[in-house]
């Protein structure tokens, strides 16, 4: 199927979107079966982070695309929290269809500035454009936990910058490990109801499934979710190894994590896509 865009994805969606973070290949395969299992669309997402993993980006992109290009359901491929101008233009030279610009680092000015001039050299390109307003608690030491998106703030940044959609703060935090994260709803449907984009909900990782289903139905559309799966991989690793400490062979403890992936990316892909 050919690639999509992920801004086709999120206008077409009648509930939300799932955008899941690939690490390595496998992550990749386990994400697109995940979502043809599901029977609904996917985002896979590669963020400026896995880049320098990599130290590239053009090898895991291309990956991606050739998987996309393969799904039996409508996938898109996402450039996640690129801080790097170079990256984004390389993104998009690459044929990815969206971008996550991150200039949350920046005063309010230049983040403005920064994202406008972004969102404007990719539209002429057809490229979807995420921003970010307000920190999301616990990006890298960075981001200040307890932070909140103000509803005229973010209605003034979409004006000034131009974006497709917008990335909020509203009690979720990355990297978590455990499912307690408090998610403000109010604030949800506060947003919903101000911001003319579609509001995007990062560090989902650590939101219980009941809350992120009545975010969902607060108004978010899009839900970035990467530590969850990367425990889920990890965890099936360790365990296999545990039991056959002996094995030597990766494709062996490999494939039980790509399926860990595939049964949690249909299930939060459920969980997410029911109206």
């Amino acid at each position: 199927m050919p690639v999509v865009t992920t801004g086709a994805i999120v206008h077409q969606a009648p509930a939300a979107v799932g955008a899941f973070n690939v690490i390595q290949l496998e992550h990749a395969e386990a994400i697109v079966t995940g979502a043809e299992a599901a029977g609904v669309p996917v985002v896979l997402q590669i963020s400026e982070n896995c880049v320098r993993y990599h130290r590239a980006l053009k090898p895991l992109a291309l990956a991606c695309l050739a998987v996309a290009e393969a799904s039996a359901v409508p996938v898109a491929v996402h450039l996640d929290h690129a801080t790097d101008r170079d990256l984004v233009e390389e993104a998009v030279r690459l044929g990815l269809g969206s971008v996550m610009f991150d200039a949350s680092a920046l005063s309010d000015a230049a983040n403005v500035a920064a994202t406008a001039d972004v969102a404007a050299w990719c539209h002429e390109r057809g490229v979807w454009v995420e921003a970010e307003l307000g920190e999301i608690g616990g990006k890298d030491g960075v981001h200040a936990p307890g932070a909140r998106t103000k509803p005229s703030e973010a209605v003034s940044y979409v004006s000034a910058t131009g974006v497709d959609a917008l990335a909020v703060a509203v009690g979720s935090s990355h990297a978590m490990t455990t499912k307690d994260a408090v998610l403000d709803l109010d604030l949800i449907g506060e947003l919903r109801g101000a911001v003319p984009v579609p509001l995007v909900l990062h560090g989902s990782s650590g939101v219980p499934d009941d809350v992120l289903r009545e975010a969902v139905r607060r108004g978010m559309k899009k839900i970035n979710i990467a530590t969850h799966l990367n425990k889920a991989f990890t965890g099936a690793v360790r365990a296999y190894l545990t039991a056959d400490p002996k094995t030597v062979d990766s494709r062996k403890y490999l494939t039980p994590a790509r399926d860990a992936v595939t049964q949690e990316v249909t299930h939060l892909l459920t969980l997410l896509t029911s109206p």
